[in-house]
């Protein structure tokens, strides 16, 4: 990709709705996971989050990048599902405030809305690297991001490959939060859906630029 290239309205549009195709796809993997020691309904939340983003993505006519995403948030936060809704929706609300103003985003941008989401989803959640949650996945992303060299192509790459390992070493985490963590060591070996279901996010928008 040229280091040239920005994310208009339509590529973002593009990309989003991947993401929730990816989403919807894995949703019996993440109820089979959450089974074991949850509720057994992540895969159900992810969903409706999923066909959030569909919906609002069908009506997105006039509205800036930046006010589509303050709305897609607010209606994230809304659908229930316990605290990933809300987690989600704080995530994807964050990701508004650098695009304000922007038409298009370029690669300095595009990391500055990663910061700032997980600045917003922080003050939300005390779960950091090692809890076994989305933090595990969105938290390596976004440090990835802001070491990648300033190429969107190469950002979203960084962000996505480290959000999968981080996903993946929730495995060898044993879960301090839910209703998971009464099962404390037993939750070794089984990675966390919250975390896979996150690092969906940016594969999403990564492999969209691949195509």
């Amino acid at each position: 990709m040229e280091s040239c290239l920005k994310i208009d309205k339509a590529l973002f549009s593009k990309m989003l709705s991947h993401v929730a195709d990816l989403m919807i796809e894995q949703r019996g993997y993440f109820d089979e996971l959450d089974a074991k020691f949850g509720d057994g309904d992540h895969g159900v939340t992810v969903e409706k989050i999923a066909k959030t983003i569909q919906r609002q993505l069908e009506g997105w006519a006039g509205q800036s990048i930046s006010d589509f995403l303050s709305d897609l948030g607010e209606k994230i936060m809304t659908i229930g599902g316990g605290a990933s809704s809300v987690l989600w929706g704080a995530w994807i609300g964050g990701l508004s405030q650098p695009a304000v103003s922007q038409e298009a985003l370029d690669a300095e941008v595009v990391k500055s809305m990663f910061i700032s989401a997980l600045k917003e989803i922080s003050s939300t959640t005390m779960a950091r690297v090692g809890d076994k949650t989305m933090m595990d996945a969105l938290i390596p992303a976004v440090e990835a991001a802001r070491s990648a060299p300033d190429e969107i192509a190469e950002i979203l790459k960084s962000a996505a490959s480290a959000a999968k390992q981080g996903a993946k070493d929730t495995q060898n985490f044993v879960c301090s939060y839910g209703r998971a963590k009464y099962y404390g060591e037993k939750t070794l070996g089984t990675p966390d859906a919250g975390a896979l279901s996150a690092s969906l996010f940016f594969e999403g928008l990564a492999s969209t630029l691949a195509k």
